[in-house]
């Protein structure tokens, strides 16, 4: 791509190079509680209507970035673009979440399962990461995204959101040589996709690992970091994507970090429901860390935020590889206005912390 980045800051915090204050994203920055997104959504006339139509997926993608001084931009999508390419017939009910008309019961669902045309049923993704890339003009980096095998897995068998997703779990139990076939089959998806991304211009890639934390440390091992460490792999063989750092974020997965770490990967999500100085003395410093204010802190008072972004940052201390983030991403009941404190509180005392170095 023949722009150049105006802010480097989040992809130099992912090599653990110095930056002069930490940079910034949100998970979910371009969502629901947002007015501009509501309203182009309305006009795109649902959820998949977004995601699925290049413009519009770029309208608001870029939304967040106009209103706040963020450090990345991620492309809007759903984590189930990969699942819906596959046969299964993605919708998402109002107020219910996503669902899946055909769910997987059976050795015969998982086996006619096939690695989708990144160039045929994916290309709308595509061609929104080709679009984004090019409306940022070098604005910040761009980040591509999927979920990750063990995360699609569970809303595959499922067929919709769970609070434990018990069926996968049956089947890791009572079949677990089907259970690694679906698994395998979505690694290869995944990377498969991520390096689509890669080449049509995303400069970061991360994996959401939701679900991982539902797993015991035998089976996350076996069942989400196995599949996740394959995926790493692909990405660094592949001449699209092996440049780009790539982040995995396993949400109450924070016992897993340093096997998280040797994965290859850049860097790693952090929730909150682990100090960072214990989560950087876990990988040793090994790999950048992303997080980890609570969410639900948004919402409380502004002086509230600016203390508990203050104490995130006092965590991780004066150490490059902090990239600031949310544990999990942001809600809709939200005011805009907290996002934009709690953004120039991370920049303002980011900068006092690392002394304004460069």
């Amino acid at each position: 791509m023949p722009d150049v980045l105006k802010n480097d800051r989040f992809l130099r915090a992912l090599r653990l190079e110095p930056t002069d204050t930490t940079p910034i994203w949100v998970m979910r920055q371009a969502g629901r509680y947002l007015p501009e997104y509501r309203a182009t959504r309305e006009r795109a006339g649902s959820f998949m209507g977004l995601a699925q139509q290049p413009e519009f997926a770029c309208e608001v993608t870029l939304q967040p970035l106009d209103r706040f001084d963020l450090d990345a931009a991620i492309l809007f999508s759903d984590i189930l673009t990969v699942p819906d390419a596959m046969g299964l017939g993605l919708s998402f009910a109002e107020g219910e979440g996503p669902q899946f008309a055909r769910p997987l019961r059976s050795k015969a669902d998982i086996d006619k399962l096939a690695v989708p045309d990144m160039d045929g049923e994916l290309r709308y993704v595509m061609d929104a990461v080709r679009l984004i890339r090019k409306e940022l003009r070098g604005r910040v980096p761009l980040i591509g995204f999927s979920g990750s095998p063990w995360t699609l897995a569970c809303y595959m068998v499922e067929g919709r959101g769970s609070k434990d997703f018990a069926t996968l779990k049956a089947m890791c139990w009572n079949e677990p040589k089907l259970a690694h076939q679906l698994l395998d089959t979505l690694a290869q998806a995944v990377a498969a996709y991520l390096i689509a991304q890669a080449a049509a211009g995303a400069q970061a890639l991360m994996i959401f690992d939701t679900w991982g934390g539902l797993l015991g440390p035998g089976p996350f091992r076996e069942f989400s970091l196995r599949t996740m460490a394959q995926i790493v792999a692909a990405l660094k063989a592949d001449a699209a994507s092996r440049e780009l750092p790539v982040v995995l974020f396993s949400k109450g997965a924070g016992q897993h970090l340093a096997a998280l770490a040797d994965t290859g990967c850049a860097g790693l999500g952090v929730d909150w429901t682990i100090d960072l100085a214990d989560a950087r003395a876990a990988v040793g410093g090994r790999v950048a860390l992303q997080g980890n204010l609570d969410p639900a802190i948004l919402r409380a008072a502004p002086a509230v935020v600016r203390r508990e972004a203050r104490m995130v940052l006092d965590s991780y201390g004066n150490h490059p590889g902090h990239i600031f983030n949310l544990g999990h991403g942001i809600t809709p009941e939200v005011q805009p206005e907290q996002v934009k404190i709690l953004v120039d509180e991370v920049h303002q005392y980011g900068r006092t912390l690392r002394g304004g170095r460069r």
